[in-house]
């Protein structure tokens, strides 16, 4: 009989959706290649019959893949709470961290679907392999954010004064695939992580009041609730050894192939005015380019984007940093993400001086790090990267559309544009919640007549197997079950 352990388990846990945190082929390929790369245009892409309707295998598979890691999170919790007292006391940092984790991910498909089987789900094991027992109920969505901030403010506070005993911090440090053993970079990765899910609900009713007062006491006492600032704090799942199966090997293959690596216009067109010191990290120039840095339009028919394609003019995503760097890391959280986060909040409060020095910050992060981004690369393909200095992005930083000058609603919009730009294909998922949340930066789609799904969609529907085998449950989230059902904090 093979039995797990508190240690082994939370480390296969964070193994079981490696996929979905490593760029890997079927996650870029068949899953965000014609999803949210499209709706957010950070990849130029071919106009066609359909394209606002995501696919039964991008839903299907992403939706698989996140309950087995709930089943796996769920025997974690099985095997963790049936240990003695005195063993859940001393392994608590395990408990905290795989609950961290686990609502990232969770965090995640409720951005994209909305309402989920959450708290009762993925309890085959706990119900002794009894199916009918174990189809779950649906959970709102804002009252599953709700437990996960709940817990997540406990937890920081818990962290902060948290000693881990030696005998257990080594064993942790080998078992720990994301920050090694770090409790520090836990801390960070916790505070980080509320201040997403905060930021994400401020602007509803319900949430509003809460996100100002924690994310207050977050900025007033950095001592106990550290946030990831700066790059060498980044929250990622590394590739040490492409020997094992955590690897950016389908990286390449991912984005590459069926031209999903071509470069959007707006995202080319801002890179180019700016002078942005990131365009040569992340992208290149086409292959009869000349030189020049052009993307493709979403507006053009698809017979005049095929042939502007065909004729190499455009520029690609840098294969060296990206696509064809096998050691590209799983991002989860990165300081440039944090400062514009804080950015947003110190616009709102009225306090303008903290909003520029945190969207600069935000700014200089980003830069820097698609140059860290590369430092991970053994390919050479797109040649030597030259690299970039404290001066170049001052003056990019100074540039007409990226100064911290006009309205607040401008203001906000530099924030956003400067996330869309950060995320990328980096980070698709939570590009697109952003796009939604804020509608910000503008984009412009073509119309698709021949759909009932005209533009892109506001949120993905449920996999057929939830209609299929949860039946009953199903029937209560039905109504909602539509592309054009908005998230519950996507209010404009």
């Amino acid at each position: 009989m093979v039995t797990s352990s508190v240690d082994k388990q939370f480390a296969g846990m964070v193994y079981t959706n490696r996929e979905y945190v490593v760029p890997s082929y079927w996650n870029y390929f068949v899953i965000q290649r014609t999803t949210v790369h499209v709706y957010n245009q950070v990849t130029g892409y071919t106009n066609a019959i359909g394209q606002y309707v995501p696919g039964a295998a991008s839903i299907t598979d992403r939706w698989n893949t996140y309950y087995n890691f709930l089943a796996q999170y769920k025997e974690f919790l099985k095997i963790f709470n049936a240990s003695p007292a005195t063993e859940q006391t001393i392994n608590r940092i395990y408990m905290l961290a795989a609950t961290i984790y686990f609502y990232d991910h969770s965090q995640k498909v409720v951005d994209l679907h909305g309402d989920i089987p959450w708290a009762e789900a993925g309890m085959l094991s706990s119900n002794a392999g009894n199916y009918s027992a174990s189809y779950a109920k649906y959970q709102n969505a804002d009252d599953i954010y709700t437990t996960m901030l709940d817990n997540l403010k406990t937890y920081a506070d818990e962290l902060s004064t948290l000693t881990v005993p030696t005998s257990i911090l080594d064993k942790f440090k080998a078992q720990d695939l994301i920050n090694k053993g770090d409790v520090t970079l836990w801390r960070k990765y916790c505070n980080s992580l509320r201040l997403r899910l905060l930021t994400r609900v401020s602007a509803t009713s319900k949430f509003g009041a809460r996100a100002n007062t924690e994310i207050a006491e977050m900025v007033a006492n950095p001592t106990k609730y550290p946030l990831v600032l700066t790059n060498t704090d980044n929250i990622a799942l590394k590739v040490y050894d492409l020997s094992t199966d955590i690897n950016a090997k389908g990286f390449r293959t991912g984005l590459e192939d069926w031209n999903g690596n071509i470069a959007g216009k707006k995202m080319i067109d801002m890179m180019n005015t700016t002078a942005d010191p990131r365009l040569r990290a992340m992208f290149e120039p086409g292959a009869n380019a000349a030189g020049a840095y052009v993307g493709l339009g979403p507006l053009a028919n698809a017979t005049t984007q095929a042939a502007d394609i065909a004729a190499g003019k455009l520029a690609i995503y840098n294969r060296s940093t990206l696509s064809r760097n096998e050691f590209f890391p799983g991002l989860l959280i990165t300081s440039a993400e944090v400062n514009y986060l804080l950015s947003e909040y110190y616009l709102k409060l009225g306090n303008d001086g903290l909003a520029k020095s945190t969207y600069e910050a935000g700014v200089k992060e980003s830069v820097n790090y698609y140059y860290w981004l590369r430092t991970f690369s053994k390919d050479n393909t797109a040649g030597t990267l030259t690299p970039t200095n404290d001066a170049e992005i001052n003056t990019y930083i100074a540039k007409p559309t990226v100064a911290w000058t006009g309205t607040n609603a401008a203001k906000l919009n530099l924030i956003a544009t400067q996330k869309w730009i950060h995320y990328s294909v980096v980070e698709p998922i939570e590009g697109w919640a952003e796009l939604r949340r804020l509608d910000l930066p503008a984009l412009s789609f073509t119309t698709d007549s021949s759909s009932p799904q005209t533009a892109p969609p506001v949120r993905w529907v449920y996999p057929s197997s939830e209609i299929s085998y949860n039946t009953a449950n199903y029937q209560t989230v039905a109504a909602k079950d539509k592309l054009t059902t908005k998230i519950f904090w996507d209010i404009n």
